[in-house]
């Protein structure tokens, strides 16, 4: 008999756990860094961390995607070959081929004296390819369901990355190169621990090779490829632009500073929740229908928007005080830009989950539509932002595109799988966050001027003015955590 599967919620504490976890290393890093590296540095760093995220994107061709898509789940032998040959090792040798020949080429460019790059540059172009090989095997384990494995492994690498990136950082110096130099190494070494389990688990075979298959994946994977592209441009374009129209790399760093800490709240909620939601969303559509995947979606938007709309609110409420107290006084102009995107990054998965439909679908080519319009929208605002406000007119750029993108889910989601929140908890939620901000605003959180326990503060007032309410008031919320506490939902 089959062992019996894993839910999402078992999956999901998995990766909770595991991106919180991360996230405390990011809560490390993030005050050691900005602290050892003054805005301009951290300005080089994240606008260079902007390339590695899109030559990635670029460099996978959408691999990952099909991977997810197509893992063939009734394990049989000769499938899993089939799969492994024509999605995994085959597109991942496409892939490095691809790096190496632009690798080449920028290297001719160089040495013919037509121009040249700086260190940080070269050190993006060689920490691509070790990225984009571990993302394949972390992506083959992740549709296997396998997320133990993967939570281990990123915490593993996280963890490494840290204390590399510090060492480098503290030890030969403090510059944005020495950051890029300690992630080449971790990326390394995790490397070799992904070959190492690719050797034993993935099947390789001359004899399965079919190109037909290969280039189905890529059918279904290049658009998506495309999306990623997108994607990239849509959640860091705002980088490279505020640094092409105001040429300050210390502008960068004062947006990055914030973004950098609104991304640990989208590590925790929206890339927790996408990996353990989406390959049992593909699983229960393929196996059960339309109606069991909206029925898993209205088990999962119950705990979502509470926590989506509690974490927005404390945001807003004390976002100001988190900057300063984990990053320093000197950081505080990045306060406001958190706050914003903090906000729009706490209401992503309740938007995500509820218009999340195409890609089951097999509709990759309306999801990169919707994504592109989006991106547009967001270069667009910038173009026009930026230079009026600054730095602050990324972060109105960021609200305006991530709004013109749910809506445009929401309207191009397939009726049978679309699933809004119900009216009840969205009420309760919205009506327990009013009073939480009314009352940390009115009472200035009692005048209290450290800003350390003003956070301590506002998270007391959280607990007590959120927290317990929503508990109390939905009974259905009682109910569904100990479910995810036993791992199923």
């Amino acid at each position: 008999m089959k062992a019996r599967r894993p839910g999402v919620g078992a999956h999901y504490l998995r990766y909770s756990l595991g991106s919180l976890l991360v996230m405390i290393a990011g809560f490390v890093s993030f005050p050691i860094l900005t602290r050892l590296l003054d805005n301009t540095q951290y300005g080089i760093m994240g606008y260079f961390n902007t390339w590695v995220l899109i030559a990635i994107a670029l460099a996978k061709l959408g691999g990952q995607h099909a991977i997810m898509r197509f893992y063939p789940h009734d394990h049989d032998a000769q499938s899993y070959t089939h799969f492994s040959t024509n999605l995994v090792v085959l597109p991942m040798a496409l892939s490095f081929t691809l790096w190496a020949t632009v690798a080449l080429g920028l290297l001719a460019w160089e040495w013919s004296g037509q121009g040249s790059f700086s260190s940080v540059f070269w050190a993006v172009v060689l920490l691509t390819p070790v990225l984009v090989m571990g993302s394949f095997v972390q992506m083959v384990v992740r549709a296997s369901e396998r997320s133990g494995l993967v939570m281990v492994t990123r915490v593993a690498g996280r963890y490494l990355e840290l204390s590399l990136v510090i060492a480098f950082v503290i030890l030969i110096e403090r510059s944005a190169l020495a950051v890029f130099q300690g992630r080449m190494v971790a990326g390394a070494v995790l490397l070799a621990y992904f070959i190492y389990w690719s050797v034993r688990n993935l099947r390789f075979s001359r004899k399965a090779i079919d190109l037909a298959a290969m280039a189905t994946a890529l059918g279904y994977g290049l658009p998506l490829m495309i999306n990623e592209f997108a994607a990239m441009a849509l959640v860091a374009s705002d980088r490279i632009l505020i640094k092409e129209l105001t040429g300050d790399f210390a502008a960068v760093g004062i947006y990055t500073v914030g973004y950098a800490l609104a991304q640990q709240i989208n590590l925790f909620m929206n890339a927790a929740l996408s990996e353990a939601f989406v390959p049992v969303a593909n699983r229960v559509y393929g196996t059960e229908g339309e109606d069991a995947v909206r029925d898993l979606k209205a088990r999962m938007l119950l705990p979502i928007v509470y926590a989506s709309i509690g974490i927005a609110v404390m945001v807003l409420a004390i976002g100001q005080e988190a900057i300063v107290a984990l990053a320093g006084a000197d950081k505080a102009e990045s306060g406001r830009v958190f706050m914003i995107v903090g906000t729009v990054m706490a209401l992503y998965p309740m938007f995500d989950i509820a218009g999340y439909g195409l890609l089951l679908k097999k509709r990759s080519k309306t999801v990169l539509l919707i994504t592109a319009g989006a991106t547009a929208i967001s270069i667009g605002t910038n173009l026009i932002l930026i230079p009026k406000y600054g730095y602050m007119g990324a972060a109105y750029a960021t609200v305006i595109s991530y709004a013109a993108l749910w809506s445009a889910n929401f309207f191009w989601c397939p009726r049978g799988l679309l699933r809004l929140p119900d009216a009840r908890t969205v009420t309760i939620a919205l009506g327990s966050a009013a009073v939480l901000l009314a009352v940390i605003e009115g009472t200035d959180l009692f005048g209290i001027g450290n800003a350390w326990a003003r956070v301590f503060a506002g998270g007391g007032l959280f607990l007590l003015l959120y927290a317990l309410p929503v508990w109390l008031l939905d009974a259905r919320l009682r109910a569904v955590l100990p479910k995810f506490r036993r791992g199923g939902v």
